[in-house]
């Protein structure tokens, strides 16, 4: 590592952790498909960090971090050789704020219809629109993490939300009448 002292690159690996594991798993169970695994990619991911020097990391944590556990979920998937899906239910469980009863239910049913529809859509524009919406990151970082062209980020963003939309219209109530 660097001339720092251990317990001042343990602190800032601690609050990586901290800030970083909760979204990191996320996302590796939605590409992975399985918890499990994508615990397992993420502890992966963070000893990774351990070993990289902070300076080259400095500045672009979240951005490295996605990238790794991007690419370590990627081989699990070719080894495998295998998906399963993660129930949305499980997903929110873990990672929904307590609300009043109401507030619960509505959000569940508008948020299930969302993320079923964005099932639907291709896999790349899944991705893209998960690092965007459900991470926060620019169209420069998604480039990077996902290895699309910048351009093509906005486009496969855009295009997917526009389905979805477009979906959202026309609603249940549209296609009881059809």
């Amino acid at each position: 590592m660097t001339g720092k002292p251990h317990d001042v690159d343990a602190d800032w690996v601690r609050s990586a952790v901290e800030r970083f594991e909760g979204p990191l798993t996320l996302y590796a169970a939605r590409l992975l498909g399985d918890a499990e695994s994508a615990r397992d990619v993420v502890q992966d991911t963070f000893l990774r960090l351990c070993a990289q020097a902070r300076e080259h990391v400095d500045g672009r944590l979240a951005e490295w971090l996605f990238t790794v556990c991007r690419n370590r979920a990627l081989d699990v998937l070719r080894k495998e050789s295998r998906m399963t899906q993660l129930s949305d239910e499980q997903v929110q469980v873990r990672t929904s704020p307590d609300p009043g009863p109401a507030d619960l239910a509505e959000r569940r049913e508008s948020a299930a219809r969302v993320l079923g529809l964005l099932e639907t859509l291709p896999k790349s524009q899944r991705e893209v629109i998960r690092l965007k919406f459900q991470n926060g990151f620019s169209y420069q970082e998604i480039s990077r993490i996902s290895g699309h062209s910048v351009g093509n980020v906005g486009y496969l963003i855009h295009v997917g939300l526009k389905t979805i939309r477009g979906q959202l219209a026309e609603g249940p109530a549209a296609k009881a009448q059809a």
